[in-house]
């Protein structure tokens, strides 16, 4: 396919879709090359805005801990958290899911990606105990992570990038949704069955979250 022609196309879909009446309004020539109609588009954009939400709700509850003193075993804001207490605690509050108690647990359990590919919400293992994932926190974006040190310390955002941290990263893990969360998403958009998977596969690998 030449860019010519590329090019054509995409002028001959931009003047049909100003000149149909919105009323019979049908899906352009461009749209059906990519596959996808005005209704998915929208959809698409639907499930876009609440995937994103549901990651700043996490955020936002991982934040409003700063400050609990680190508590070693310890599984609430009222008595203290450790690393993996604090992050099981941030996910069955936000999404609903119940992560694995250890912080190598909850590497095993959930998807293991790329530094690159952090975005806020995924989770960040460190070797600080001399064996790996003996440490984690949540990431929130732009270098920083949210966690909960040791005894003595409290609950807080620290920069990855600082030589301690960077010599001691172990990997990146990316969360599933819920059951119950993923159904509540599909409800708020109107959307079931294989249409589902579609589109919210083309969201997932630009966001937090990925279902399956």
């Amino acid at each position: 396919m030449s860019p010519k022609w590329i090019c054509t196309l995409i002028v001959a879909a931009s003047v049909s879709a100003h000149a149909a009446p919105e009323s019979e309004h049908k899906p352009s020539d461009l749209d059906l090359l990519l596959g996808i109609g005005q209704s998915s588009l929208s959809k698409l954009d639907s499930v876009h805005h609440q995937v994103k939400d549901q990651a700043n709700v996490l955020i936002s509850n991982a934040l409003s801990l700063i400050g609990v003193p680190y508590r070693r075993g310890g599984n609430s804001a009222e008595t203290g958290f450790d690393c993996s207490g604090l992050v099981r605690a941030v996910y069955a509050e936000s999404w609903g899911k119940i992560l694995p108690r250890r912080a190598e647990e909850q590497a095993a359990a959930t998807d293991k990606i790329e530094k690159a590919e952090l975005k806020p919400g995924d989770l960040v293992f460190f070797n600080t105990m001399r064996r790996a994932f003996s440490h984690v926190g949540i990431y929130m974006g732009d270098g920083k992570f949210i966690h909960s040190p040791r005894t003595g310390k409290t609950v807080r955002v620290e920069n990855m990038d600082i030589a301690y941290w960077e010599k001691r990263f172990d990997g990146a893990r990316r969360v599933e949704l819920s059951d119950e969360a993923r159904a509540k998403l599909m409800e708020q958009v109107n959307l079931d069955g294989a249409e589902a998977q579609d589109l919210i596969g083309r969201v997932m690998s630009k966001t937090t979250m990925r279902l399956n």
